[in-house]
């Protein structure tokens, strides 16, 4: 029996160098957004990634698009309050959801960038699907969970992609990954693949731009 939730195959040549050709396009930052009003024109698919603070998100955007400093971490964890809209040639939006796990923020500016995400997840049309990056040395925590439950009431297909792949030992890989493959069987919204990148050593980008690039 096929195990559930299992790696995302290595793509074929042909969806390799779709991939490929999407991503070689000029990537671009357009804007930073912090109401629903401020979104630029819904003339393209987007697809979005969210993450909770130091997952990797800013180093995964720029392995992808092969544009280094194009997503820029803030050196506060958490300071960041935008969605930040990229350009990835004419066909598609990359959107950089601020990360999330720090308690700490003011109540106000959490309560309003709750409200501005599910507005986004709720209201934007050509969103195709959410990427959630989970630190592959830590597996899924509650924060992470609290994001895809939000997913799943919004009825958004998310992707579990995991980060700094490169990091963990081989003897804690199948007990991390165990712990994240309970943990989406209980998200609906859910797809049934895991991505495993390292944006240090480049794993896994090819197969998450061939991902990106079949989606319409």
């Amino acid at each position: 029996m096929q195990m559930p939730f299992p790696l995302a195959d290595t793509p074929d040549e042909i969806m390799t160098e779709k991939g490929r050709k999407l991503f070689a396009g000029q990537s671009e930052f357009v804007k930073g957004v912090v109401a629903m009003s401020g979104l630029p024109p819904a003339d393209r698919i987007e697809v979005c990634f969210a993450g909770r603070s130091n997952v990797g998100k800013s180093s995964l955007i720029n392995a992808l698009t092969g544009t280094k400093g194009l997503a820029r971490a803030s050196n506060t964890p958490g300071r960041t309050q935008e969605i930040n809209y990229f350009t990835q040639g004419p066909e598609l939006y990359l959107v950089d959801l601020p990360g999330y796990g720090y308690a700490n923020a003011p109540l106000p500016i959490v309560e309003k960038w709750q409200r501005l995400l599910k507005q986004y997840l709720s209201g934007r049309q050509t969103l195709r699907r959410a990427f959630v990056l989970i630190d592959s040395r830590h597996g899924i925590k509650s924060v992470d969970d609290e994001i895809m439950t939000r997913l799943d009431s919004s009825a958004v297909t998310f992707q579990c992609v995991m980060t700094k792949a490169d990091k963990v030992k081989d003897k804690d890989r199948p007990a991390i990954m165990d712990q994240v493959r309970k943990a989406l069987s209980k998200h609906p919204a859910a797809y049934p693949e895991i991505v495993l990148t390292s944006s240090e050593k480049g794993d896994g980008i090819a197969t998450l731009r061939s991902i990106i690039s079949g989606l319409e």
